[in-house]
């Protein structure tokens, strides 16, 4: 195997996860374009959309659960939260992969990308944010809201085959009312429950490319465990506008491809 090829993977993963720690996003949207396009574009090789996904799903996997563990240690996951949401929208989730069967491929982007749309404008909304410094576990919510929105994340997730994490954020921050920082810990252990059945899925059906994965892994892992940390040094204002820009994006793409 190439080393500055594996190199590059190494980067990749270090800067993805430190990213997606960093924001509470799983990491996919833009882990995927970075495997994609970064390795041809410097030159050192490339890869299709199957070895791509196979490891984007590990990286995201081991991203999430770091980024959880570490949100975790600075009291900013609430465990109801994330229980509520993880579940009703790992289970809904199974139920949109099953319809997506049935439906056109353009007509499901175009559904998850008026969502993004909408999360988009809701994070460029200035919000006073309050109980900033209210531990994880004090936070109160509106079970039933929370389950509403995870039903309907998980299952347009589930037909597109996306988590949702720029969906999930600033409906907790805008409609629950969730404090910004206890919102990303928060997302990043429902994406972690959210992962599992995929990393299994992708490993028992041998979709995985072991080298080029534990390439991207070694810089997964410290990583992630540096964006969580970073994450509680930013103002919670700054990390809010850094989210909108990387969910516009998210939006901007996704109409892109629906119209394509």
């Amino acid at each position: 195997m190439d080393w500055p090829f594996l190199i590059t993977l190494f980067l990749i993963g270090l800067s993805g996860s430190f990213v997606s720690a960093m924001t509470g996003l799983g990491g996919a949207i833009i882990i995927v374009p970075a495997l994609l396009y970064i390795p041809p574009l410097v030159g050192v090789g490339s890869m299709d959309m199957k070895q791509v996904s196979g490891i984007t799903i590990i990286m995201v996997f081991f991203t999430s659960l770091i980024g959880t563990l570490t949100h975790g240690q600075h009291k900013s996951v609430n465990r109801p939260l994330v229980f509520t949401m993880g579940i009703t929208g790992f289970l809904t989730s199974f139920a949109g992969a099953y319809i997506s069967k049935f439906t056109k491929a353009h007509f499901l982007l175009a559904i998850f990308a008026v969502m993004a749309c909408i999360a988009a404008v809701m994070m460029w909304i200035p919000r006073r944010e309050q109980g900033e410094n209210i531990p994880a576990e004090e936070v109160q919510f509106n079970h039933v809201i929370a389950i509403i929105i995870a039903l309907i994340v998980g299952f347009v997730g589930g037909m597109v085959g996306a988590p949702g994490a720029y969906i999930f954020i600033p409906s907790m921050i805008y409609i629950l009312g969730i404090p910004t920082r206890v919102a990303l810990g928060s997302t990043m252990g429902i994406v972690f429950v959210s992962s599992i059945a995929g990393a299994l899925g992708k490993l028992i059906t041998f979709q995985v490319p072991y080298i080029l994965t534990a390439a991207v892994l070694v810089g997964t892992i410290p990583g992630a465990r540096m964006g969580g940390l970073f994450s509680h040094r930013v103002p919670v204002k700054l990390l809010r506008r850094f989210l909108a820009v990387i969910i516009s994006y998210a939006a901007i793409r996704m109409i892109y491809d629906a119209l394509k």
